[in-house]
């Protein structure tokens, strides 16, 4: 998923305690006739093991280490793990094809740097203050600072450089001060780079106390930013002080490459079913440059090769699809490739989708997406609702509390609902702390993100909840057999 920034991770790690991972690695299962047809979704959760799971996971692991520790899009590690998802799924019988697609490779090369020179001297700390944005372009700049349309405060509703009238106004030649809130960094990116922009300096919402609104924002200008100009993100708080300032000048360095590349989706297909009645399940395979993406997202990669792989076992009655997404952290641009080159007939086959990123955080929770808007308000398309509900099911029948999470936009679900296609699936959390309320239910850490490794170096095999992701390998399994055998069916 789509960044904390953290000197103090290893101290952080040390506070969990990382109790979970050295849980027992396999509760103990009734054994099917695992390596024969399943015949239940019952056999389908006994066969998929966490042992197996995390096979995979080390295979990850492994690749990352002899590829400069990293798995992003557009790298040899990338191809490494996709070769590998390949292997793996040619072997247990699947149809596979690798669709290419063009896609910018980002990396920080090196301190970025942000500084007010006017009416002050001030040097701000990366890594504290401010970070480059991911998906910036290169660029050291200096000018005077104009702030676009902002709204402060709690409870504000931010649309900061959303709309172009937004820069009406706006001197060109100066650096764009922007906040958070309504609209991707992609599109206020845009429109500022088109209203005369040389720079870019966005802050954090700081509409609740909450640190994903307040911290350097973990958030990317996307794949789709046509503005060649450099920009930083920054806490809520410096943004803040910032607007205030009058006569402002800041210099703007951001020490980055963004390059033009092509990666790949990995498309597992099974060779029976029906084919009008497609159940897809789909993760995303890419890590972030700055880390081995083990938990972010190896952890729904791997549970999902495992199903994959018991599942061809299975005689089933739909047709099985899996996906293994590139480019995810550049802004979910496999998979929104792959649905918008689907004809209107191949998207009508597509039953429903379900997404798995992040399932191992290792301060976990256990979230389901909230496909009947029950919790957030944000509906998915019909049918969504009775995902979600099978999902609740299979945790309430094993006396797991779950919570829904909303469809935020920020994991490859996104582009089968803009195309009405039902979706659901499971996530652990990111950056966001954990509350003493979920603390009662699942254990860990109060005022802990939920994975204090995100979108990090730190994120490698010991950056994992071995029970939430047993728990939600299991569910997975479940889940996908009771839609493949036709035992479930979505009313749209």
């Amino acid at each position: 998923m789509r960044r904390i920034f953290g000197t103090l991770v290893v101290l952080v790690m040390a506070l969990v305690g990382l109790s979970a991972v050295t849980a027992p690695i396999e509760a103990a299962k009734p054994k099917p006739k695992c390596g024969h047809q399943l015949d239940s979704a019952e056999e389908a959760v006994a066969c998929v093991t966490l042992k197996e799971v995390m096979k995979h996971q080390q295979e990850l692991a492994k690749i990352a280490r002899k590829n400069g520790g990293t798995r992003a899009a557009g790298t040899p590690g990338y191809d490494a793990s996709a070769d590998y998802v390949e292997r793996r799924l040619r072997s247990a019988g699947y149809k596979v094809t690798r669709q290419s697609f063009d896609v910018y490779s980002f990396e920080e090369v090196g301190p970025s740097e942000l500084e007010q020179t006017s009416p002050n001297a001030v040097s701000y700390v990366e890594g504290t203050d401010f970070a480059a944005t991911p998906h910036s372009e290169e660029g050291d700049v200096t000018a005077s600072v104009t702030p676009v349309d902002l709204q402060l405060g709690p409870g504000n509703t931010s649309t900061s450089g959303c709309e172009a009238s937004d820069f009406e106004n706006f001197p060109e030649g100066d650096i764009a001060l922007l906040q958070r809130g309504t609209c991707t960094f992609e599109i206020k990116g845009n429109n500022a780079a088109a209203a005369g922009a040389v720079g870019i300096i966005f802050f954090n919402q700081g509409n609740t106390a909450a640190a994903d609104r307040n911290g350097i924002p973990a958030v990317t200008l996307g794949n789709g930013f046509t503005g060649e100009i450099p920009s930083v993100s920054t806490t809520y708080a410096l943004g803040a002080e910032l607007s205030t300032i009058a006569d402002l000048e800041m210099r703007l360095f951001a020490n980055v490459t963004r390059t033009p590349s092509t990666t790949e989706n990995v498309i597992a297909e099974s060779r029976g079913g029906d084919p009008d009645n497609v159940i897809m399940a789909g993760a995303h395979l890419d890590s972030v440059p700055e880390g081995p993406g083990i938990n972010d997202n190896g952890s729904g990669s791997s549970a999902l090769i495992e199903v994959a792989e018991q599942l061809a076992k299975a005689d089933l009655t739909n047709k099985l699809r899996f996906a293994w997404w590139g480019a995810e952290e550049a802004g979910l641009v496999g998979s929104t490739y792959y649905v918008n080159n689907l004809t209107p007939e191949q998207r009508a086959q597509i039953e429903l989708y379900l997404n798995f990123d992040m399932i191992g955080s290792p301060n976990y929770g256990l979230f389901i997406y909230d496909g009947d808007g029950s919790g957030f308000g944000l509906v998915g398309p019909d049918g969504s609702d009775e995902i979600e509900a099978l999902f609740e099911r299979y945790y309430a029948e094993r006396d797991i509390p779950s919570e829904p999470t909303a469809f935020s936009g920020r994991s490859d679900y996104q582009a089968f609902i803009n195309n009405g296609i039902p979706s659901g699936g499971l996530f652990t959390g990111a950056e966001v702390p954990k509350t003493p309320a979920q603390v009662e239910k699942w254990g860990g850490t109060a005022g802990l993100a939920y994975d204090p490794c995100y979108h990090s170096a730190c994120d490698g095999i010991q950056n994992l909840s071995l029970d939430a992701l047993r728990i939600n390998a299991d569910a997975v399994a479940y889940v996908v057999y009771l839609y493949a055998s036709g035992e479930e069916v979505i009313n749209q």
